[in-house]
């Protein structure tokens, strides 16, 4: 099971979700209150080397100004939440994370037109495009129907839920950001029980 875990804007919270077994951690440069500047992102990024992946977490962004930000923090993934093409992603120089937010059944259907190396599955689009801490309803989501092995499910996930989310969708992966936050920050205990539940869930 992989698990990420994103909007990561400390040392502190990185080097909890590394010591917890999180596989991915991402760092948001888009518009959000979890915004971080590449130059940080790196510093981060560096002292968490080797013990995690990272993703960058872009909407509608210029490909230029990817590439430029992947160079300075040292991204392994670019993760997408806007209205990217295809041909879009078929230019840029890493491994694409495509988010799509889920309201109904139909939905679903947008994911056969992309080629990336992971979809991920999330909430309907709030007040920012991810990270808004609402839950997908996993009655449209059948596991029958989905790429499972690229499916990364997020929207709304806690450490008390996350085990059955797994074990009613069964995703390759699940990505959490504000069911791990009190008042707003990264809370370490929170990082440690969601991983720690997602890694021993069985289905």
């Amino acid at each position: 099971m992989i698990v990420k875990i994103c909007g990561i804007t400390t040392h502190e919270a990185a080097r909890a979700a590394v010591d917890a077994g999180a596989d991915l951690l991402g760092f948001v440069f888009a518009k959000s209150k979890r915004r971080i500047e590449p130059e940080l992102a790196a510093e981060i990024i560096a002292g968490i080397k080797g013990k995690a992946k990272t993703a960058g977490v872009f909407v509608n962004e210029h490909p230029d100004e990817i590439n430029r930000i992947q160079s300075i923090a040292g991204l392994d993934y670019i993760q997408l939440h806007g209205d990217e093409s295809t041909d879009y992603i078929n230019g840029l120089r890493l491994p694409v994370i495509k988010a799509f937010g889920i309201g109904k059944q139909e939905d679903l259907n947008k994911l056969a037109s992309y080629q990336a190396d992971y979809f991920l599955l999330d909430s309907p689009k709030g007040k920012y495009q991810g990270g808004n801490g609402i839950a997908i309803d996993q009655q449209i989501l059948d596991p029958d129907a989905l790429p499972l092995n690229k499916v990364i499910l997020a929207g709304g996930l806690t450490p008390e839920n996350v085990s059955s989310a797994i074990k009613a969708v069964q995703p390759a992966g699940v990505d959490v950001s504000s069911g791990v936050e009190t008042n707003g920050m990264k809370d370490l205990d929170k990082i440690y029980r969601f991983v720690n539940n997602a890694k021993l869930t069985v289905y």
